[in-house]
């Protein structure tokens, strides 16, 4: 069974959803430090002028964890579904999807975690993803760093973790993973080109999943698996083999 553990992110990105569509099970790592200026509350999309950040606004202090990170007021509710339609009202798939969104933006939401789980749960079926979601505070598993991967692996009964490119060549430790029957992997993934509003602007990589999903429907995932290049081993020494 594979593996792959990521940081709960706002409307994720495509090589977020590219590592997703490859494992059978998925754990959201929502009781680690939350991430200022980072992911975890923010994504791009595509409009007429370019790309542009949809950020949701909270209240989080230096030490906060994901999953306590509150959002900061409604304001900004109304103002993603607006930019979601501006940017992708005429997009071949967004009427299919617009009243999940509709009903998600008009909803309250309390903690940032609910509403990026809410929305990644909806993404996953929309693309046809499989692999369940698993909150990593629900499970009970202590330790830091590699080591508590590994320790989540053997809890839900991995044979292979499947760890992006960066991770694997900047903060993973393989060492953590020696004798543990945990195999290692590591996914290269680059953006292919697929159909997108707004041509005058030209082709935007590495957007939200959203752009993805409104321009291409149901080819979505298809396209997803046409970025993935190689699933590599990583050898116990820590560099890619």
């Amino acid at each position: 069974m594979i593996v792959a553990i990521h940081q709960p992110h706002y409307l994720p990105w495509l090589r977020y959803m590219a590592k997703l569509a490859l494992a059978d099970t998925f754990v959201l790592l929502d009781d680690v430090q939350y991430t200022k200026n980072g992911w975890q509350n923010r994504n791009r999309i595509k409009t007429a002028n370019g790309w542009s950040y949809l950020t949701v606004p909270v209240h989080a202090h230096v030490t906060d964890r994901i999953v306590d990170v509150r959002v900061a007021d409604d304001r900004w509710r109304p103002q993603h579904w607006k930019s979601l339609q501006a940017a992708y009202g005429r997009a071949p798939y967004f009427q299919e999807h617009s009243a999940f969104f509709e009903g998600f933006y008009a909803s309250p939401w309390e903690r940032l975690v609910d509403l990026n789980v809410a929305s990644l749960e909806y993404l996953r079926s929309a693309l046809g993803l499989r692999a369940p979601l698993v909150r990593a505070s629900s499970l009970g598993v202590s330790g830091e760093g590699s080591e508590r991967l590994v320790r989540i692996c053997k809890e839900l009964g991995a044979t292979v973790y499947l760890s992006g490119a960066y991770a694997a060549t900047n903060h993973l430790d393989a060492v953590a993973f020696r004798g543990s029957g945990v195999e290692l992997a590591v996914v290269e993934w680059t953006c292919p080109t697929y159909r997108q509003c707004h041509p005058k602007v030209g082709f935007l990589p590495d957007l939200s999943v959203v752009d993805l999903l409104f321009n291409e429907g149901e080819a979505a995932r298809q396209v997803l698996l046409r970025g993935v290049r190689t699933l590599e081993p990583i050898s116990v020494g820590g560099g890619i083999t």
